[in-house]
């Protein structure tokens, strides 16, 4: 925190030296000293220091110079008065894909600038071929790559409008080996899982991710000898853990495990509290983390501003009814839709989702069944003449052959703010980049997440400062996963910029209407390149595949 105030002081001898390289710039009849300047912002570093009012100026992808540039000349020149300038905001739990979506609009409009993919099932390693279970193809599914430099490639060679980046996940690369086996791994699988990982982290991935059942892992072991891999090369340890509710401490205590046994950063996906009777208990899981980091062990984690979450129905399913990939075909023999009603699991880990009052079909494949989007399960079967809310949710999956994607009202309020004030909790969505058209009624996190923290959080609500909210989505994520050069406005990074106007960020959205960007974020800029310019997205694809510290250059 020394060299930010150092620099802090220090700008105005930067200025100094920037304005004399400018008088001989000038007097040689050159270009433009900067690309974009920046003039009469409110910089917020990231850092977490207070704000203050300086110039910033770009060149070549880089911040070159902070401080009172008087005389400076730019291709571009923004006058950012009455605006906030940061870092880019970087999302280090997000779905995002790219390849045939290269233009991110619903990210890089609420001033995101680097999303990590990957959590639990990856893009790579992949089989084309179709062997072993699939991981995470996206859009790009009926391309051929096999590993992660493939597949980078690809979206390098098509262009995107923002960074990328990517864990390699742990269901991924049991799949590639094992296909549906749901057994331990043989001591050959286990050395073929391990040189998966290896590949991967040399390939770029920045770590392992994890996403299992409530309870834990079902072959915990196997997940420590591959974290140990992503501890090797730098890496981190990504969890998105089962219940988040009635089984929260076990769940805990396996990522502390990690921590510890793998000597690897931990990092838990949305951090929450779920089911209403749970309500009021977070302060315990707060306690177990930072008992693991009173130890030594780095455990952070993410979350986002909102009390409902979004993923498939199917995930509140009993497990035996999922293994194999014979979900679908199992919902349909009418005895197994009834001893998954009956099933204590079903019942459970339903009320943990919400209930059926909180359950709402996001999402529906079949025509037949569009018209229940947006609706909850108890009105679904009102709707259809049911008089058995559980039966309905089981033969409408029967119905979408397992495929139906949910908003599950299932947080507090309360729980929200307290985990956002934890100084090692960031801010992370949970969502992807996708835009107006994307079908359903999605969940507004995939456009407005940075946006309602800053309105509703800290202008609104006063939950958080400006400054703090900044860093949790700027330089804390950026330290979590090792990046040295993004997450401040410092020079010498790069030149990922976003600004936005204090007074009028804000989300724009809905639950019931999601499909809006936000506003109050006129400027947005990639690798020093303007993708969104006064509002708008100007189609400039400048984003880069951003990989991990054991990256190396394959020959």
């Amino acid at each position: 925190m020394l060299f930010h105030f150092r620099q802090f002081l220090l700008r105005g001898a930067v200025a100094c030296t920037v304005v004399a390289v400018i008088a001989v710039t000038h007097s040689s009849a050159q270009q433009p000293a900067f690309d974009i300047l920046i003039r009469n912002g409110r910089i917020v570093d990231g850092t977490g220091n207070p704000w203050y009012l300086d110039d910033v100026a770009v060149k070549n992808g880089k911040i070159v110079a902070i401080g009172h540039l008087n005389g400076a000349t730019a291709t571009r020149t923004i006058d950012a008065s009455g605006l906030v300038v940061a870092p880019g905001f970087i999302d280090l739990h997000t779905h995002t894909e790219l390849l045939g979506n290269p233009s991110a609009q619903s990210k890089v409009r609420e001033g995101v600038t680097l999303d990590l993919m990957g959590e639990g099932g990856s893009v790579a390693p992949r089989d084309p071929n179709g062997a072993g279970r699939a991981g995470r193809g996206g859009r790009g599914a009926g391309q051929t790559w096999t590993n992660f430099t493939e597949y980078f490639a690809l979206l390098e060679k098509q262009g995107i409008s923002m960074n990328i980046a990517s864990y390699v996940g742990a269901s991924t690369i049991r799949g590639m080996v094992m296909g549906y086996d749901d057994g331990p791994a043989s001591p050959a699988q286990m050395v073929r899982m391990k040189e998966l990982m290896t590949q991967s982290m040399r390939e770029g991935a920045f770590g392992l991710s994890t996403q299992f059942e409530s309870g834990g892992p079902t072959h915990p072991d196997e997940i420590i000898e591959l974290a140990k891999i992503a501890g090797q090369y730098d890496g981190i340890y990504g969890s998105h853990i089962g219940s988040e509710g009635f089984q929260q401490e076990k769940e805990i205590a396996f990522v502390v495990r990690v921590a510890r046994e793998a000597n690897v950063p931990a990092h838990i996906f949305h951090f929450k509290i779920r089911a209403e009777e749970n309500w009021g208990t977070i302060g315990n899981y707060i306690a177990q983390i930072e008992e693991a980091r009173s130890e030594g062990l780095e455990v952070t984690a993410n979350e986002y501003p909102y009390t409902a979450m979004f993923h498939g129905w199917g995930a509140f399913f009993p497990v035996w009814a999922r293994q194999g990939g014979q979900f679908a075909e199992r919902l349909k023999d009418p005895a197994i839709r009834q001893k998954i009603h009956d099933d204590p699991d079903f019942k459970l880990w339903s009320k943990e989702h919400g209930g059926w009052d909180g359950i709402v079909m996001a999402r529906a494949n079949t025509p037949a069944n569009k018209k229940y989007e947006g609706k909850s399960v108890s009105e679904i079967a009102k709707m259809r003449g049911d008089a058995d809310p559980a039966m309905t949710c089981i033969n409408l999956m029967a119905e979408e052959g397992g495929g139906i994607s949910g908003v599950f009202h299932t947080m507090s309020e309360a729980d929200v703010q307290k985990i956002m004030k934890l100084p090692w909790v960031s801010v992370a969505s949970d969502g992807s980049a996708i835009d107006l058209m994307a079908d359903g009624v999605p969940h507004p996190r995939n456009y407005s997440t940075n946006p309602r923290v800053l309105g509703h959080y800290v202008r609104d609500e006063k939950v958080i400062t400006l400054e703090d909210a900044v860093r949790k989505m700027t330089s804390l994520p950026a330290q979590m996963i090792g990046l040295s050069d993004r997450g401040q406005v410092h020079e010498g990074f790069a030149a990922d910029v976003v600004l936005f106007d204090p007074v009028k960020v804000r989300e724009t959205n809905s639950f019931e209407q999601p499909k809006s960007y936000p506003e109050g974020i006129p400027y947005v800029m990639v690798n020093g390149v303007l993708v969104i310019d006064k509002g708008q997205h100007t189609g400039a694809t400048p984003g880069q595949v951003i990989r991990g510290r054991g990256y190396k250059k394959q020959l």
